[in-house]
């Protein structure tokens, strides 16, 4: 009998830790979004200089919550505080499950009295739609999920359309489309613009360390507001992001965007994984690297790993608060940006044109090849800390990974990572054969890039975590 949820995924693999690390569903790929419209390293370099659009219409899942219990249900299930959260505010909205281990994480658009729009990847979404079907509380769901990786000549259709318009002049663009000055919108907050002649609403956001606006509304405007942007921008050097270029943003400005969703053990969740279909995320999904447990839970990690302690209220009660309550004072592994060694990077890159099984191929400008990547980094012989997100940044002319290093581990020290999976590679379909090497890497800050550390506003939780 065929497997129909993920428990019974689970089941048949005797150990979820050798079915994700073995998992046959191929390389993440952003939908729908062209790779590149120009090249990634310019399209990387529009970010820092001019302007850029990011076009997040295709690859994250969409779930909206509304109903007169709306507020209370998601203030249930994430950590966050929503103390004076109000209409036409947003939230940077993390889940756990009840052992204080993230689950994902979303942003939370708060529309009106009783809805509230949550965007992001799937973990999150699964995890709230299972919520709102068993918790007993008066909510309606509506769900749309992510584009399909593969349209395979179909037509593809989503509920909203969703533009970020970001960099240098971005504001000069935004004054453009808007036809005069923009109101004045604080971070995480939403008004609405002028595009053209339609009327858009608009969250104040940043993902280059430039202000910079998200815009969003009915997928059927999509064309006429894509093409109205780039008109618009085109004298203030706009760029169009492809697929490529888009993710590594995120070395720059240090959001780890892929953990593993702590649901594969624990009784409390045995009627999650019955739930989750053979087909979900969880079940789909993949691990890879050079870290090696056979102990699933080695891969959870907790909210003050991934840097969102300071989001941590104990103002209401939520899913994992006892969890979280008993850690919060303890020593924590913290979020850091490894810098790789370029002596190290270009041997990795000559073995492929030697004889013999190369080292790991290291794809750019991304370089993970798993849904959620954990590549062991060490001191000596002591596992020290976990390099999980790597890519090239062509604005700091490095090779980036995000990750977590033990409390003793200093700003400046130079570590090692094992780079490529043990065993000449795993049974992914992203794995070719190869051996392992070491690769030194420099721990640095996170966010790695000036212009985003002094760029954001205190509230953002890249600043305030450090």
């Amino acid at each position: 009998m065929s497997a129909k949820t993920l428990e019974d995924v689970l089941k048949a693999a005797g150990n979820p830790v050798q079915h994700l690390r073995n998992s046959k569903i191929g390389a993440y790929v952003y939908p729908v979004v062209p790779t590149e419209f120009s090249n990634w390293r310019d399209e990387q370099r529009a970010w820092r200089e001019t302007a850029v659009m990011f076009d997040q219409s295709h690859h994250m899942a969409e779930l909206m919550v509304e109903g007169k219990d709306a507020f209370a249900f998601l203030n249930w299930i994430g950590f966050n505080s929503f103390k004076n959260f109000t209409p036409n505010k947003a939230k940077h909205f993390i889940p756990c499950a009840p052992s204080g281990h993230v689950i994902g994480d979303v942003i939370m658009f708060y529309l009106e009295d009783d809805q509230f729009l949550l965007v992001g990847r799937a973990p999150t979404v699964n995890w709230v739609q299972f919520q709102a079907e068993t918790a007993g509380y008066n909510v309606k769901i509506t769900r749309d999920d992510r584009s399909p990786s593969h349209p395979m000549g179909k037509p593809v259709v989503r509920r909203h359309y969703r533009f970020q318009v970001q960099g240098p002049n971005a504001w000069k663009i935004l004054e453009k489309l808007n036809g005069g000055p923009i109101p004045d919108i604080r971070f995480f907050n939403m008004d609405a613009i002028n595009v053209g002649e339609t009327r858009v609403r608009a969250l104040r956001h940043g993902m280059a360390g430039a202000p910079g606006l998200e815009l969003w509304g009915p997928y059927e405007q999509y064309d006429e507001i894509r093409q109205t942007i780039l008109e618009a921008g085109a004298e203030h050097g706009i760029v169009a992001v492809g697929a490529r270029a888009y993710a590594t943003n995120t070395l720059e400005s240090g959001w780890i965007p892929s953990p593993l969703p702590a649901v594969y053990t624990g009784d409390e969740l045995k009627a999650y994984r019955e739930w989750l279909p053979a087909e979900s995320y969880e079940a789909s999904g993949s691990i890879g690297g050079s870290f090696v447990s056979d102990n699933i839970e080695d891969y959870y990690l907790t909210p003050h790993e991934l840097g969102y302690g300071p989001f941590i209220k104990f103002d209401h009660d939520f899913i994992g608060r006892e969890a979280l309550e008993k850690m919060a004072d303890k020593p924590h592994r913290r979020k850091v940006t490894f810098e790789w060694n370029p002596d190290d990077v270009a041997r990795v890159h000559r073995s492929y044109l030697e004889d013999g099984d190369p080292f790991k191929f290291i794809d750019l400008p991304l370089s993970n090849y798993a849904s959620s990547s954990y590549d062991k980094v060490v001191m000596g012989d002591r596992t020290v800390g976990l390099s999980m997100f790597s890519g090239y940044s062509f604005n700091e002319r490095a090779m980036l990974s995000l990750g977590v290093v033990d409390p003793d581990i200093k700003e400046g020290d130079v570590l090692t990572m094992i780079w490529g999976e043990e065993k000449g590679g795993t049974g992914k379909t992203t794995v070719e054969r190869h051996k392992q090497t070491e690769i030194r890497v420099k721990v640095a800050q996170v966010p790695y890039a000036r212009e985003v550390r002094e760029g954001y506003v205190e509230s953002s939780w890249r600043t305030r975590q450090n």
